[in-house]
């Protein structure tokens, strides 16, 4: 059974790589950009990790969008809308790296679901 963990958080920037590069220098997360998704991670120490997304009209300055661990996406979406949420994407394949989904819920958040690929975790087990 899923414990449904926060697995990542993403913030929104006009700028990834310079907001990335403040919160390195003043908390000292690590950062990979992935420029082709024009996209930034980050790692903030042993704690949940995120991004910084580009800011669009759905993705405003100062939103910040959690992503919530699921087993299955698509299940997890139906049972959003089934208590009042509104499905705003559908699961959605991230490529080599795992599935997603988002949603509001009844009071207007904007909330990820998220599954890993399992392939990926078992590729980093055997890098450590």
């Amino acid at each position: 059974m899923n414990s449904h963990s926060i697995v990542h958080v993403e913030l929104a920037a006009k700028d990834r790589k310079a907001l990335g590069q403040f919160y390195s220098k003043v908390f000292g997360w690590e950062l990979q950009h992935v420029d082709e998704m024009n996209y930034t991670t980050f790692k903030a120490g042993d704690c949940v990790g995120g991004g910084f997304n580009p800011v669009t009209n759905e993705n405003p300055a100062g939103t910040v969008t959690v992503y919530i661990d699921t087993d299955d996406v698509t299940a997890s979406l139906k049972a959003v809308e089934q208590a009042g949420g509104t499905i705003l994407v559908k699961e959605t394949e991230i490529p080599n790296t795992g599935w997603f989904g988002m949603f509001r819920d009844p009071q207007g958040n904007m909330v990820g679901v998220y599954k890993a690929n399992p392939m990926m975790g078992q590729q980093m087990a055997q890098q450590m």
